[in-house]
């Protein structure tokens, strides 16, 4: 199928950064949010995050007037109906996902692929209130989108072909990387990656060592270019949390038990980057470990 109109249902972190790569990469993109001022924030980050590349040279000036043009946004739902390929991009939280999913089907077209940015949650549950399951798959971006090159296609149980050939070839227009996987919890990247994070923070919680030294040893020792607490920081603690549940959940195994740390940082809403404190402090100049 011919994709010329996306639509992208949330403007936050990785809905804004999709839209980014999306209209660089030729698409008509009309964003969705429930809030004006997200929309409004979202338009000024992917004109900053532009910019970035114009002054690297990846990009030129005219591109990125090009690219911005073919951003439009809306508070209504409806207007997204009218895409070839839906990404949703909200929060992840099924129930949240199962809602925007009931808005948005009456107002879809016969051919409109739909499809979830979730890093974790189940995409033949969510496929099944749709209606059409045979026409949705997942589409997960890494963060951040832009600089980031893989994207895990997911095929839920009655994904057809032609739907998974269309969204591939949207990720390899993008020039990006598509990985496959198939529809068990977390996917591929999060199966390996969050396991880890949550060991990382049981390594802090039994004071085996502190939020630096666990973060150093694993950048010098592993060559890892981030540490794992600070890469929690960077995703979120209330996502890798909410994908802990869902491995813990749906594969009943006790190595995939969230830390009582991480849960009780989210408790907090220590939440990490986003709300300026996690396993560091982000108020200052420059960051400081919490423990």
């Amino acid at each position: 199928m011919d994709v010329t109109k996306i639509g992208v249902i949330g403007a936050g972190q990785m809905g804004n950064g999709i839209a980014h790569v999306m209209a660089l990469a030729g698409y008509h993109v009309c964003l969705n949010d429930i809030s004006e001022d997200v929309l409004s924030q979202a338009l000024t980050r992917i004109d900053k995050n532009m910019m970035r590349q114009v002054k690297s040279g990846k990009i030129a000036q005219a591109d990125k007037a090009a690219a911005l043009a073919r951003i439009t946004t809306t508070l209504s739902i409806a207007d997204i109906g009218q895409s070839d390929l839906v990404i949703e991009a909200a929060t992840e939280d099924e129930p949240t996902k199962q809602v925007i999913f009931d808005a948005l089907v009456p107002h879809i077209q016969d051919h409109t692929i739909l499809t979830s940015n979730t890093s974790s949650i189940s995409i033949t549950r969510l496929a099944s209130r749709t209606g059409r399951p045979e026409k949705f798959m997942g589409f997960h971006f890494m963060n951040p989108v832009p600089v980031m090159q893989l994207v895990e296609l997911i095929r839920g149980i009655a994904t057809d072909k032609e739907t998974y050939d269309t969204c591939r070839a949207v990720v390899e227009n993008l020039g990006k990387t598509p990985a496959s996987a198939e529809d068990f919890p977390a996917f591929i990247v999060n199966r390996i990656l969050m396991p880890m994070i949550n060991e990382a923070v049981y390594t802090l919680y039994e004071g085996v060592g502190s939020v630096e030294s666990i973060d150093q040893s694993m950048k010098l020792g592993a060559n890892h270019p981030m540490g794992p607490l600070e890469l929690a920081d960077f995703i979120g603690l209330d996502t890798c949390l909410a994908i802990m549940n869902v491995l813990h959940d749906g594969l009943a195994d006790t190595k995939y038990r969230p830390c009582p740390l991480m849960t009780k940082y989210v408790e907090a809403g220590w939440l990490g980057r986003k709300t300026k404190r996690g396993f560091y402090d982000y108020r200052g100049d420059v960051p400081v470990p919490t423990r």
